[in-house]
């Protein structure tokens, strides 16, 4: 397999995963211009990672990359406790951290610089960053009842990790929460996501 991802981006869940599963992958680095290239255009019109590409087979979409390496590998539990419950709640945290979180934060990565006046774009991002600690306070409470966003360890906690690493870079308000503070120092502390870390830079 082979995993096309740019540092800093959110290729770097999939980047983790692949280390927890423990299956034979290659990770390619590309650049933000490299993504424009005609070569992985191919790969993804969309120009972005993450890409994964089994054989001939080319995959994209954070969440369906994450939920395809899960399935692969049944043997590292990261689909839940084996209940449909489990899956499910797995499947509940994948989503929030997919659909409304990350896409929370697209004012604050230049979604609202075509407006043009500094005054108003910086009021944009104001917002997005109160709308990002009310979505992490959320997190946070889910984090009071466990170690891990779902319960378990699943493919929902390093998109949860990337999220949080762009909020500390965005001046995203963590202050007080304690139990995502709690989880980020868990997750660092394993040597898979330190190896990651290390080679991504």
């Amino acid at each position: 397999m082979k995993l096309y991802y740019s540092p800093g981006a959110c290729s770097l869940a999939d980047h983790i995963v692949l280390e927890w599963i423990g299956k034979p992958y290659e990770a390619i680095r590309v650049t933000r211009d490299e993504r424009k290239s005609p070569a992985f255009l191919k790969l993804n019109p969309a120009g972005a990672v993450p890409v994964l590409q089994d054989g001939e087979w080319v995959l994209t979409q954070n969440a369906a990359i994450l939920g395809y390496l899960a399935d692969i590998a049944p043997e590292a539990g990261l689909t839940g406790d084996g209940t449909p419950k489990g899956r499910a709640e797995v499947a509940r945290w994948l989503a929030f951290v997919n659909s409304d979180v990350h896409p929370a934060f697209k004012p604050l990565f230049g979604s609202i610089a075509w407006l043009e006046d500094e005054a108003t774009i910086e009021r944009g991002k104001a917002v997005a960053r109160r709308s990002l600690r009310g979505l992490f306070e959320r997190i946070d409470a889910q984090l009071a009842r466990h170690d891990w966003i779902a319960g378990t360890r699943s493919i929902a906690d390093p998109y949860l990790y990337v999220v949080t690493r762009w909020a500390k870079a965005n001046d995203v308000d963590l202050s007080g929460l304690g139990n995502l503070a709690r989880f980020v120092a868990r997750i660092e502390s394993d040597p898979a996501v330190q190896k990651v870390l290390a080679e991504e830079g």
